[in-house]
């Protein structure tokens, strides 16, 4: 099958290789010459494990191509899938310019029956919406159908989330498109959810907000086990084990970020809002994950006393391990903290370094690796897990350290091991 897709991020370009390395002709669209240059010669512009071998097999191979030109990739297209960002806009709604503008374009370069999904995070609605701008566009003679396919990649994991998901979902009215739909899945082995568009929009949105209330549930944990004397990892590990709960997500730290959590959950607010549904349980959410990161700056703060002259080394930039992505990364806001508060923040990320600079204050010095970053300092803070972080020679660590302090805001850590090798050890919600 021929197919194509609108956007060339972290969903677009992962699912667009993925689907062509099942054998299918694919199409990608771009806006930036220089990016779609770099992409023909195989550089993915994003880190993701294994991804720049696949977007290269499958170039060299005839199957991937990348284009600015629309008309060059949905005319010989069955499907084209819109996979273009929806940021929040400052009130929380998903800003869906950039949704509208490939269904302008798509509708322009209709020849023949098409499908057209949209695999962005959109509110309900949104498909219908995109029916409307297509149909007002598209030539004489041409037909379409609206669906949408919503994604679950994690960051990290996208190719075998891609592969091998725990279910494909498929919205849409029409029974061609369905088929169509349901024949390009084929190779992948998640169970078909097979509903309406509306329901597939919604799907995506509780899903995420769902993931992200376990994190903010964990972390609510969190708060009152450092109150009561409880161990918050054993709590969640009893709570965890009960079959109906599991303990997926139900980690605390520093608060979850990325691309996803945040913006979804503020988007699935603004959507009940537009039906006059207070949704107060989401807006607990994203008020406990503020809180979340609040609370590890607050350790450290509470440990100095002041921070001013103080040197905290920052271990882990980006907002999750194995990606580069620091959008609405807790290392920002914690960093910026640390650093209004008087501190000297020394920072290493093993990808993202490159990514966090433009984001973070420029008084940041970046090292080359943790244990430079930790060298003259008075604390190492964990902010992102990577695992490069869970077994550091922690006595090589501290022989370059002023002072003895390790602020683990991912509890990668034993406590008991860390301060039997002389430190002062700050979990979450661990005494």
């Amino acid at each position: 099958m021929t197919i194509a897709f609108v956007g060339h991020g972290y969903v677009g370009l992962v699912t667009a290789a993925v689907f062509a390395d099942l054998g299918n002709t694919v199409w990608v669209v771009g806006r930036t010459k220089e990016k779609i240059e770099k992409l023909k010669k195989g550089d993915p512009l994003i880190y993701e494990p294994g991804l720049t071998e696949l977007v290269r097999r499958n170039i060299s191979a005839g199957r991937l191509h990348f284009t600015l030109d629309y008309k060059e990739a949905v005319v010989p297209s069955n499907v084209i899938f819109i996979a273009v960002g929806t940021p929040s806009k400052p009130n929380g709604e998903a800003d869906l310019t950039s949704v509208f503008a490939a269904a302008e374009e798509i509708g322009t370069s209709l020849v023949g029956y098409k499908v057209v999904v949209t695999k962005s995070t959109v509110p309900p609605g949104t498909g219908k919406k995109v029916s409307e701008i297509v149909n007002r566009f598209k030539p004489e003679g041409s037909s379409f159908a609206i669906a949408s396919t919503p994604e679950f990649l994690r960051e990290g994991t996208g190719l075998s989330d891609t592969m091998h998901p725990d279910r494909v979902v498929i919205g849409t009215n029409s029974d061609r498109a369905r088929e169509i739909l349901t024949e390009l899945h084929k190779p992948i082995d998640g169970k078909i959810v097979h509903c309406n568009v509306e329901t597939a929009e919604l799907i995506k949105y509780a899903s995420n907000s769902m993931l992200a209330t376990k994190i903010s549930f964990a972390n609510a944990i969190s708060f009152l086990s450092e109150r009561v004397g409880a161990d918050v990892e054993r709590v969640l590990e009893g709570v965890g084990l009960d079959k109906r709960i599991g303990r997926s997500f139900l980690y605390p730290g520093v608060g979850y970020g990325g691309s996803c959590f945040p913006k979804d959950v503020k988007a699935l607010i603004a959507i009940a809002g537009e039906h006059t549904y207070d949704f107060t349980l989401l807006k607990a959410v994203k008020q406990i994950n503020d809180e979340a990161r609040q609370n590890f700056v607050n350790k450290i703060v509470k440990h100095f006393g002041s921070l001013k002259g103080k040197q905290i080394a920052v271990l882990g930039l980006a907002f999750k391990p194995d990606t580069d992505d620091m959008r609405e990364a807790p290392s920002i806001d914690i960093i910026t903290s640390l650093l209004e508060k008087g501190a000297k923040v020394i920072a290493f990320d093993p990808i993202a370094m490159d990514k966090a600079k433009p984001k973070l204050p420029k008084s940041v010095t970046f090292a080359h690796d943790a244990y430079e970053a930790a060298t003259g300092a008075h604390a190492v803070a964990i902010v992102t897990e990577w695992n490069e972080f869970r077994q550091l020679d922690l006595v090589r660590l501290a022989k370059g350290m002023k002072s003895l302090v390790l602020f683990d805001g991912r509890n990668i850590y034993e406590p008991s091991h860390v301060r039997d090798l002389g430190f002062m050890y700050y979990g979450i919600g661990r005494m």
